[in-house]
């Protein structure tokens, strides 16, 4: 295999790497009834005036599977921080006790857990666009090599390996999604 055709592969095969890490992160994000801090990842509070996201005015932690704790560094930043949760639409009811936020996760219904379920395999179907996005790239470069005097052979020889890298990646894609759904679907 020629050197083009071999930087053609591994240059897909680094695309799809991102394509999976980016899937991972967005589906930390869909809750599975367990509390985590990634859940507050996308509050932003208006930090004397400036927008900054929640992470960087308060430490969140998680003292078990079922609260969030959120300890501003600033006491005067609890009352914003409280609204900024509410507002986020997460379906969390902060308690404030005056030094700190407490979230209780509440237990998600079986409807909520087919929505979760759905959003899920949104973020997959995203995810496979990117990979079928990276393959079709793949193969165009492929076929401008023939011009660079690459014969065909060795041009579908590439593209045979890229489909077998998307297969690869697209199993892998699967793999996550029923792991994540399982674990949405789990009581």
């Amino acid at each position: 295999m020629s050197e083009e055709v071999q930087f053609c592969y591994d240059s897909a095969e680094e695309q799809n790497e991102k394509v999976i890490k980016h899937l991972e992160h967005e589906l930390l994000k869909i809750r599975a009834g367990k509390a985590s801090p990634v859940m507050l990842e996308s509050i932003y509070i208006d930090y004397y005036g400036v927008r900054t996201p929640l992470n960087q005015v308060a430490n969140i932690a998680t003292p078990d599977p079922r609260s969030i704790v959120v300890q501003p560094w600033d006491k005067n930043m609890i009352e914003p921080i409280d609204k900024a949760i509410q507002a986020a639409n997460l379906g969390f009811n902060p308690q404030n006790n005056g030094d700190l936020l407490r979230i209780i996760v509440p237990p998600l219904t079986e409807e909520r857990r087919k929505q979760l379920v759905k959003q899920v395999r949104n973020e997959g179907e995203i995810a496979k666009v990117g990979i079928r996005n990276t393959r079709r790239d793949a193969n165009e470069e492929l076929k401008s090599f023939k011009k660079d005097g690459i014969s065909e052979d060795e041009i579908k020889e590439g593209e045979d390996k890229i489909q077998k890298l998307t297969d690869l990646y697209i199993k892998k894609v699967d793999d996550i999604l029923a792991a994540k759904e399982k674990d949405i679907m789990s009581i």
